[in-house]
């Protein structure tokens, strides 16, 4: 290949025969944004009817959720009935505009579910998320829960599919249900479903073959995974790469990598005293990760985090380190100027960092801002970038409860309607 080629240009076959336009992909980015009927509403249609101009060959939503009783966001949109169709249709209409690629991110919070939604979500054991109080005491799940839950997944599945998505992502990452089965640092059960990694990844390969069987061998599947918890006692990378392997024995055609939970955010661990200088220099968060992976997998591979110059994207891909580039925040602060980016003609993007100076409020002034700037491209406005950190960990409080609010308040409605 010529090195003048752009290689974020250049289109990619999947495994199951799908092609993707070229190597750049929208990653999961939550959006906040359902009303109390937990429908996808005008504003992420308008939100992706803008992102899908950027130009990327992929795109993936934010997390979909599988149980509306188990958000990690009361902004959440659910899949669960087939009443979500038209809906779905619309917003994924607006998102494939261009040709492009729109999959599916489709999850469940399990513990990581806050307490304005669930006082008590349901979790593989009874081990309680601390987080500034946001987080209730969950409860152990029954065979029967998990079964369920393979179920919830398999039809959401399939309705993303009838809604015009095409593909899905299974999440596997950050700390939530898939991922809180596969740590034993959550994961405690003494049944098929816990103890050794063979029984904690049971979950997770049941559901990938499940969502295959009903999807069919043509439309494209991804799973998303921690290279680790980065928690004393969690999800290790020798394990992750252990998953890996498991993984490539079944049919799925990308895989995602990332890291971290609610309680240990691996993005922050950049800014540790206590971490490399190696590792500090190199532009994305898990590429020496990927590097083992592609040690004992040829499945395609994607990172997400940290890539914000031409030069470091163009190099991993002509390594063959990966196979494709995932960026989120990129899209929400600098969406306009992701075309020149793959063009070669802008070196480097945009990388906002807030700081409250209080490390237990990091993560929240962070979330709070992109999720300010996601809600404002989503009405049509333009970026604000000058908000204070402070400010987006009260707006991030205060969104959460109004949305929680109003849907409980729908839910009682409708009962009451149905009651007479």
């Amino acid at each position: 290949m010529k090195m003048d080629t752009h290689l974020l240009q250049t289109p990619f076959r999947l495994p199951c025969g799908a092609v993707l336009a070229n190597r750049l992909v929208k990653a999961a980015t939550t959006e906040r944004l359902s009303k109390a009927d937990f429908f996808p509403p005008s504003s992420i249609v308008r939100l992706y009817d803008q992102w899908a101009d950027a130009g990327a060959g992929l795109m993936i939503s934010g997390n979909i959720l599988v149980d509306r009783r188990h958000l990690e966001s009361a902004g959440n949109v659910v899949a669960d009935t087939a009443a979500a169709i038209p809906y779905l249709k619309t917003w994924t209409a607006a998102a494939r505009k261009n040709g492009q690629h729109f999959w599916a991110q489709i999850s469940h919070a399990g513990r990581q579910t806050n307490r304005f939604v669930n006082w008590h979500p349901k979790a593989p054991s009874a081990v309680q998320l601390k987080k500034i109080g946001l987080f209730g005491m969950p409860r152990a799940m029954s065979t029967k829960d998990i079964e369920q839950i393979i179920r919830s997944f398999v039809q959401t599945a399939v309705i993303c599919r009838e809604g015009g998505f095409t593909g899905v992502q299974i999440h596997a990452a950050h700390g939530y249900l898939l991922s809180q089965f596969l740590s034993p640092a959550t994961n405690q059960r003494s049944d098929e479903w816990g103890g050794s990694l063979e029984n904690r990844s049971r979950l997770l390969l049941r559901i990938v073959r499940e969502v295959r069987q009903a999807l069919g061998a043509d439309f494209p599947i991804s799973v998303k995974i921690n290279s680790a918890d980065f928690q004393k006692g969690g999800f290790s990378e020798a394990e992750a790469l252990e998953v890996v392997h498991m993984l490539s024995n079944e049919k799925i055609d990308l895989l995602e990598i990332s890291g971290g939970t609610y309680e240990k955010v691996a993005f922050f661990l950049l800014n540790e005293d206590n971490m490399r200088e190696s590792t500090r220099r190199r532009e994305a968060y898990f590429i020496d990760f990927a590097q083992k992976v592609r040690a004992v997998s040829t499945l395609p591979l994607m990172v997400t985090g940290g890539f914000r110059t031409y030069v470091f994207a163009d190099e991993v891909l002509r390594r063959g380190e990966l196979d494709f580039i995932g960026m989120a925040r990129p899209f929400i602060v600098a969406h306009t100027d992701i075309p020149a980016f793959m063009a070669g003609k802008l070196p480097v993007l945009p990388n906002s960092i807030l700081r409250t100076g209080l490390p237990f409020l990091e993560d929240a002034a962070e979330a709070g801002y992109y999720a300010r700037q996601i809600i404002r491209l989503g009405q049509g406005k333009p970026v604000h970038s000058n908000l204070h950190p402070l400010s987006s960990v009260f707006f991030l409080i205060a969104h959460e409860i109004r949305k929680a609010l109003s849907k409980r308040i729908s839910s009682t409605l409708r009962r009451s309607s149905i009651l007479r």
